[in-house]
């Protein structure tokens, strides 16, 4: 427990994916994606389950020997491309209460693919989640401001237009009001957030701005790309 508060921490890991078969257990720097989620959470203190949520018996076998309990399997109907994080957790935290017979106050969502995510990043978010008595807390990134809406194209049958009408006033980049993006390091959610108000964000949600370079694994691109960044991190600490 963390300041009186029952922790249970979910790593989503389905079996299926497009981009990259098997992808939650693809070798980052020779160790699986989903086993650098329980290494270190063993690093967290406080966190009183952390569970696996997959369909599949791989993922579960290297998940068991990082340190992440595999107490169910996700049922067919969780298994698809078109599941949402919130269907999952909510399903995590109702079978989780029910097997351990007690009540979890905070769930913590760690995906497989940011695996930048830091010890600290993991706990401030549950602090400023309890601290700030907040429905959710989520780690996001801001956005490049090449990347911004505001700067977005739209192409329809080859005709170019904006994504935003109020992107044709925008002259410079200072013009430009900041945006921020999820970047998968860490969610904190309360049980009332998923149970009562059926989400992930709540009425209040607090984001914990990071600074640190995050990326979320989609391809063999982005894999390669972060075991760069990782690699070039600890050379430089």
């Amino acid at each position: 427990m963390i300041k009186d508060q029952r922790i249970l921490v979910v790593c989503p890991a389905r079996g299926g994916s497009k981009g990259i078969p098997l992808k939650n257990i693809q070798p980052f720097l020779g160790v699986p994606l989903v086993a650098r989620v329980g290494h270190l959470v063993a690093e967290i203190p406080g966190i009183d389950r952390a569970i696996v949520s997959t369909d599949s018996k791989e993922i579960a076998r290297v998940a068991k020997e990082s340190g992440l309990d595999v107490p169910f399997f996700r049922p067919e109907n969780l298994s698809g491309d078109r599941i949402s994080d919130l269907e999952v957790l909510t399903h995590a935290l109702i079978e989780m209460e029910r097997l351990d017979g007690v009540t979890y106050d905070i769930v913590v969502m760690l995906q497989p693919t940011s695996p930048l995510r830091k010890v600290a990043h993991v706990r401030d978010t549950i602090q400023m989640l309890i601290d700030g008595d907040w429905d959710a807390v989520w780690t996001v990134s801001e956005t490049d401001s090449k990347n911004h809406p505001l700067k977005q194209l739209t192409v329809a049958h080859g005709r170019l237009d904006y994504y935003d009408q109020a992107g044709k006033q925008i002259i410079a980049r200072q013009q430009l009001v900041p945006v921020y993006h999820r970047n998968g390091a860490a969610y904190a959610i309360r049980r009332s957030c998923l149970l009562d108000q059926q989400s992930i964000k709540g009425e209040r949600t607090g984001a914990l701005v990071l600074k640190e370079l995050m990326v979320s694994i989609d391809t063999y691109w982005d894999l390669e790309l972060t075991e760069f960044i990782f690699t070039k991190q600890k050379e430089e600490a």
